[in-house]
């Protein structure tokens, strides 16, 4: 049955969902920010920026208006970046259907607070959303989603009915959706494992090989698990695609903006300058800090995560930072 739905933000992994939900014969509203960006793409039925290449069906309308990209639509897809959600959210809170369920496809944690985007949300929409809020992720880069190449995400909801619903929404022959309780561990694995990702680019930038980063994505699963443990996660979620399937896509895959924003990084380049031409955003430069201050708040150990953060808030020596990593006290794994 097709479906009227609204998504929240045009850059690549937008765009990526709204092809996606269009080649299920839904209806999709896609709200861009830029209004110029936005009437360009509409006339041109492609979005040149952020995801080029791929033509935009005539079931995909793009709008600079977020009361018309929510507007009587049942379903709403919120991906923007994580540090915009609080205050998206809160202007088309207004405008949402009073049946509408939302998913968040965003990936992050809010600085400020140190929240998970769940709580974000909790907090910007009325009380009658929030048994159907739902948060997808796993690996999954935009532009091979955009191919249509076999890709397995999971959706996280706080009530089944809700996942079940999203979960047949979104799912085709080359997208499989999978359902999971843990809300907060689907949250905190998508987040943080783009920061081992700047440190997988790092070890790549420094000319290190196979051992070093089959060490690094062992170590930084291990970082992920205990964070989210912490927290209340099921520490069997960071074995699956939120955790270990997304860790090892965003840490070797050539497509990943946190390791290529690492692999410059490892090569001497400064932050500052990395960003200034960057298009899109590498949330894994705000997750580090945001990481880190929940780590040390929980009383967690996460000397990957220390050591990134260093690295960009601090100037270390990427090279440095291996080796203060490599020469922490013995232990037993």
């Amino acid at each position: 049955m097709a479906e009227k739905i609204g998504i929240i933000g045009a850059g690549a992994w937008g765009t990526a969902l709204a092809l996606l939900l269009a080649d299920n014969g839904h209806d999709v509203a896609l709200w861009m920010f830029e209004k110029d960006l936005a009437k360009e793409t509409q006339g041109s039925r492609e979005n040149r920026v952020y995801l080029p290449g791929f033509t935009l069906p005539a079931n995909i309308s793009v709008t600079p208006s977020l009361e018309e990209a929510v507007r009587d639509r049942p379903y709403v897809l919120s991906v923007v970046p994580s540090h915009t959600v609080r205050t998206v959210s809160k202007q088309f809170a207004p405008h949402l259907a009073g049946n509408a369920v939302i998913v968040s496809a965003s990936k992050g944690i809010e600085i400020d607070t140190l929240m998970p985007l769940s709580d974000v949300f909790r907090e910007t929409l009325p009380p009658k959303f929030h048994t159907r809020l739902c948060f997808l992720s796993g690996p999954s880069f935009a532009r091979e989603v955009a191919q249509k190449m076999p890709t397995a995400v999971a959706l996280a909801s706080y009530e089944p009915d809700a996942g079940s619903l999203v979960q047949k929404l979104m799912s085709t022959p080359y997208f499989r959706v999978y359902t999971n309780a843990d809300v907060i561990g689907v949250e905190l694995g998508g987040s943080v494992k783009n920061v081992i990702a700047i440190a997988a680019g790092v070890l790549e930038g420094l000319g290190f090989g196979y051992n070093t980063m089959a060490a690094l994505l062992t170590r930084g699963l291990a970082e992920m698990s205990r964070l989210g443990t912490a927290l209340g996660a099921d520490p069997r979620t960071f074995s699956g695609l939120a955790g270990m399937g997304d860790l090892v896509l965003t840490c070797t895959g050539g497509l990943s903006r946190n390791r290529t924003l690492g692999v410059r990084l490892g090569k001497g380049e400064k932050l500052d300058d990395i960003l200034k031409g960057a298009k899109t955003v590498a949330e894994g430069v705000k997750t580090a800090k945001a990481a880190r201050e929940l780590a040390r708040k929980n009383g967690i150990e996460m000397p990957i995560v220390e050591e990134v953060y260093r690295i960009l808030y601090e100037g270390k020596n990427p090279r440095q930072a291996t080796k203060d990593l490599m020469g922490r006290t013995l232990k037993g794994e």
